[in-house]
């Protein structure tokens, strides 16, 4: 990152898009330690697991947003469509452009990951999380110098409930959000899914009105029909191909199995989800673990049991009371995932003993035991 040019902007290589230009006010809420912290989530969660090249973090997408919507709103400039708003709408411009920057900045660890626990497991979601960074003094500093009511304008957009017409470049079914991560996370995974024609669809991009008294919103010309398809073939692909991966699959659910037990039992709260980063969640539940044995009932998050057996974590003399299975022929495991230990390195938790014979004790994926 470049050191600040004149009147404090900044330039930032990104190698996606090349150079990126931060005015003033978005360098000052990058340099916030509440958007710093995007550099430790990554933008695809388990997906480096498969693709070893996905570690790219929603820090460089922030980013990639934001300069997507300085494109687009000076190709919207160029043809002369601004003239459509209002005087309030074009002095809040620089606050869509603001917008875009921190559309993410409320994500959780591992990104959507943590998105599939139950709704009352999680302070909500990251775009309503989003509220609590915007309150820090610096990014709140930064935003108020962009006008009074600039902080409120902002969630709106990044909640997509805003009456700015400029409201599809932030959220929306044709956001600037799409166009970045798919061409990211194709460029990142080394997969070719993610091809979007860019530069056809930025300049297809115009003011419209569904309707006679309908709102001013951003829409596509006839032109730019193909380029639109593009971006919603790209999608399709991505998600076949590498979001819902089976081996990318397996590694959510496995780390949402590792948060919902340590919220069960009690390692964790629910605000704790909200600020960590990658690795920090996960050295939080293994400093939490360490030294203590943590009993798992088999239980499910409403509280019934999912096996029959009783006792069959217990290390007994005698074994498991159900199969008989001595102690010594139990494996190990590690707490709330179940998983052996091939992939210890990974979670960093301590293990703890269990029959093989019960593996749904462990697993917390409500089948019955195993006769």
């Amino acid at each position: 990152m470049d050191r600040a040019g004149p009147g404090g902007a900044r330039t930032v290589r990104d190698p996606l898009w090349g150079n990126v230009t931060l005015d003033r006010v978005a360098a000052s809420i990058v340099d916030a330690p509440e958007f710093q912290r995007l550099r430790r989530v990554k933008q695809l969660g388990f997906a480096h697991l498969v693709y070893p090249g996905a570690v790219h973090t929603r820090f460089l997408h922030a980013l990639g947003v934001y300069h997507l919507s300085r494109r687009a709103i000076d190709a919207l400039d160029r043809k002369g469509l601004l003239s459509a708003l209002n005087t309030d709408e074009l002095e809040t411009l620089p606050v869509v452009r603001l917008a875009a920057l921190l559309h993410d900045v409320g994500h959780y660890a591992f990104s959507h990951a943590m998105e599939e626990l139950e709704a009352d497991a999680i302070p909500g979601h990251h775009e309503e999380a989003a509220a609590r960074f915007l309150e820090s003094p610096q990014i709140r500093a930064a935003l108020a110098s962009s006008g009074e009511g600039a902080s409120a304008l902002v969630m709106d957009l990044i909640r997509g409930r805003s009456r700015h017409p400029l409201q599809g470049l932030v959220s929306g079914s044709l956001d600037l959000d799409k166009i970045d991560y798919l061409r990211r996370d194709s460029l990142f995974c080394g997969v070719p899914y993610g091809s979007v024609d860019v530069e056809r669809l930025l300049e297809s991009l115009t003011l419209a009105r569904e309707g006679d008294g309908a709102p001013l919103e951003v829409a596509v010309t006839e032109k730019g029909l193909s380029a639109l398809e593009s971006l919603l073939f790209a999608k399709y692909q991505m998600f076949r191909n590498v979001y819902w991966h089976h081996a990318v699959r397996s590694a959510t659910v496995a780390f949402r199995r590792l948060v919902e037990g340590s919220l069960d039992e009690g390692i964790l709260v629910r605000e704790d989800l909200a600020g960590p980063t990658d690795e920090e969640l996960l050295g939080l539940i293994a400093a939490r673990m360490k030294g203590r044995q943590v009993p798992w009932t088999g239980a499910s998050r409403n509280g019934s049991s999912n096996c029959r057996a009783t006792n069959c974590r217990a290390e007994l003399p005698s074994g498991c009371p159900r199969t008989g299975i001595s102690s010594a022929g139990w494996r190990t495991v590690w707490p709330v995932t179940g998983i052996s230990h091939p992939v210890r390195s990974f979670w960093t938790i301590p293990p703890i003993r269990t029959c093989c014979s019960c593996s749904c004790c462990w697993s917390g994926g409500g089948e019955r035991c195993r006769d």
